[in-house]
C-alpha cells in the first residue's frame, strides 16, 4: 500500500469515527441542556430523584464519549507510527496536522461539557446547610470512626473467612523495634461457588501507588455472591517503603530483588520470606501490580513469560500497550510465584508516586477480563480496541556522562534505528552526548528527571523480532 492510499483510508476512518463522536457529543449537550432547564428547588421528591437518575445517566454517557476521543486519539497515532515505521516515512507529521482538525481529536469539546455537568450536579443536589445548624449544633471535637476494627492475624488461612462476604485482615510479616508487628492489609473476597484463588498485590515497591485505587475499585464493583472462587488482594505488599514514600523496604533494600527471601537473615529477607509463606503461597495465579520507578515513566505494559501458555493469555487478557516477554528476574515476587507453580504476571501502571487516572482504568479493565476468563465473575470480558505491541525482548539504554537529560520520543511510540532519542547537555548549555536508538523497537519507558548522572537510565526500548528466549530479563530494576 502507497501513502496516498494509506493517507485515503486513514483519513476516511477517523472521518467515521469523528461523525460518531459528532452525534453523541449534540445530544449529550442537547440532553444536558434540557435537564439543566427541568430542575428546580421546588421540584417533588419523586420527580427530584427521576432528575438525579437521568443526570447520572448522562454524566456516565459523557464519560464513554471522553474516554471514546481519547482511545481513539491514542489509537490513531499509534497506527501512524507504525505506518511510518512500515513506509519509512514521517507520515505522522504531514498527516496528523488533517486529523487534529477534526473536534473528536481536540479532546476538549466533551471534557468542557463534562466538567460543565459536574458542576450542574454539585450545584443542584448540594444540601443546604441552615443557620441555625451552624450555630446551634454541638461541635465534634474529634474525628468519627467509620469502620469497626479489622483484626491482626499471622496467616492467611482462607478456610476461615465467611463464604460470599469481603472480609479485611492485617497480617503480620515481621516486628519493628517496639516489638510492635509490622502489618500488610489483605482483603479477602471469598465467593458463595467453587472457583480459583488469584491474588494481586501491589506497592511492592512503596511509592508505586496505582494498583491501590484499582484494587479498591475492583473490590468497591464485587458481588461476592455471584463470584466464583477467591480473591485475595495486599493493597499494600511493602508497609515500611510505603510509609516512608519510598520504592524500597525501611532500610531501602528492594523486596522484588530478595524472593522468596530466608526465615533466618536480615529484616528485608524475613519479611520478603514471610509475604511468600503467609500470604503468595495461597495462591493460584498472581497478578502484581507496578508503575515506573522514581524519575521514569512508563507506558501500561505487561512482563510476561510469554513461552509459558497461561502467563501468555493472562497478558494479553491485560489489554495493555505493549507486552514485553520476560522470564522475571532473580529475586522478583513473579518468579518466586513461578517456582511455586503460580502462574504471575507483572502490570506496570503508570507513573510512581501518583495516581493516574487513564492508566488505572485500563488496567482495572484488564483485571476484569482476566478474571472473567477464569469464570470467576460474569461474561465482561472487554475486548481491546487494538493490538497490544508484542515484544520478544527489552532493554534499557544508558547515559554514558552526566548532565541534563532530554529524551525525546513518547511513551508507545516506534523509534527506527538511528533515530535521535536523546541528548546530554553540561551545565552551561552545551552538548556533551547523543543518544541514537541502536535498532528499531517501541518505547516502553523513559527517564524524565533531567539531573542525569553516568549509568542513569534513559530509555527503555522494546524489541518485536518475534523470537521468544528461554530465558530473557531486561534487567529491570
Amino acid at each position: 500500500m502507497g501513502l496516498d492510499m494509506f493517507r485515503s483510508l486513514f483519513l476516511d476512518q477517523c472521518s467515521k469515527v469523528n461523525a460518531r463522536y459528532e452525534e453523541q457529543h449534540v445530544e449529550s449537550s442537547n440532553r444536558l441542556a434540557v435537564l439543566e432547564a427541568k430542575w428546580t428547588p421546588a421540584m417533588s421528591e419523586a420527580d427530584l430523584e427521576a432528575w438525579k437518575a437521568d443526570f447520572t445517566s448522562l454524566i456516565t454517557q459523557l464519560e464513554i464519549l471522553n474516554d471514546f476521543t481519547q482511545t481513539n486519539v491514542m489509537a490513531s497515532r499509534r497506527i501512524l507510527e507504525k505506518a511510518g515505521a512500515v513506509l519509512e516515512q514521517d507520515i505522522a507529521r504531514e498527516i496528523w496536522p488533517e486529523v487534529s482538525k477534526l473536534p473528536f481529536a481536540s479532546l476538549t469539546s466533551d471534557e468542557l461539557v463534562l466538567h460543565k455537568a459536574r458542576a450542574i450536579w454539585r450545584k443542584c443536589t448540594a444540601v443546604p446547610v441552615s443557620q441555625g445548624t451552624l450555630v446551634d449544633a454541638e461541635p465534634k471535637t474529634r474525628a468519627q470512626r467509620i469502620v469497626q476494627p479489622i483484626p491482626t492475624v499471622t496467616e492467611l488461612d482462607l478456610d476461615s473467612f465467611p463464604v460470599g462476604k469481603v472480609s479485611r485482615v492485617w497480617i503480620a510479616l515481621a516486628e519493628d523495634g517496639m516489638g510492635l508487628p509490622i502489618r500488610v492489609p489483605v482483603m479477602v473476597a471469598k465467593g458463595a461457588l467453587q472457583g480459583p484463588i488469584v491474588g494481586i498485590t501491589a506497592a511492592l515497591h512503596g511509592n508505586e501507588l496505582n494498583g491501590i485505587p484499582l484494587i479498591h475499585r475492583l473490590f468497591k464493583d464485587l458481588d461476592p455472591q455471584t463470584l466464583h472462587g477467591t480473591l485475595v488482594a495486599v493493597p499494600v505488599a511493602n508497609s515500611p517503603g510505603y510509609l516512608l514514600s519510598q520504592r524500597g523496604y525501611s532500610d531501602g533494600s528492594d523486596l522484588n530483588r530478595l524472593m522468596p527471601g530466608k526465615p533466618n537473615a536480615s529484616g528485608p529477607q524475613v519479611y520478603a520470606y514471610n509475604l511468600i509463606q503467609r500470604i503468595v503461597r495461597h495462591f493460584e495465579y498472581l497478578i502484581d501490580l507496578h508503575t515506573a520507578s522514581r524519575g521514569r515513566i512508563n507506558s501500561l505494559y505487561v512482563r510476561a513469560n510469554l513461552r509459558d501458555p497461561r502467563t501468555a493469555r493472562m497478558a494479553r487478557l491485560q489489554n495493555p500497550q505493549i507486552i514485553v516477554h520476560n522470564t522475571s528476574p532473580g529475586g522478583s515476587l513473579r518468579g518466586a510465584a513461578m517456582d511455586l507453580g503460580i502462574p504471575a504476571i507483572t502490570v506496570e501502571i503508570g507513573d510512581p508516586s501518583t495516581f493516574n487516572e487513564a492508566y488505572v482504568k485500563n488496567a482495572l479493565i484488564g483485571v476484569t477480563n482476566i478474571l472473567s476468563q477464569m469464570t470467576m465473575l460474569p461474561n465482561q470480558e472487554t475486548p481491546s480496541e487494538y493490538e497490544p505491541v508484542v515484544c520478544s525482548r527489552s532493554y534499557w539504554i544508558f547515559a554514558k556522562s552526566g548532565g541534563i537529560l532530554t529524551v525525546y520520543p513518547e511513551l508507545a511510540t516506534w523509534v527506527r534505528a538511528g533515530d535521535l532519542i536523546a541528548t546530554v547537555h553540561n551545565v552551561f548549555g552545551d552538548v556533551e552526548e547523543e543518544y541514537y536508538a541502536p535498532q528499531d523497537g517501541v518505547i516502553v519507558g523513559k527517564h524524565v528527571d533531567p539531573v542525569c548522572q553516568t549509568g542513569n537510565r534513559i530509555l527503555h526500548l522494546g524489541v518485536a523480532d518475534g523470537e521468544l528466549q528461554a530465558i530473557v530479563d531486561d534487567g529491570h530494576m
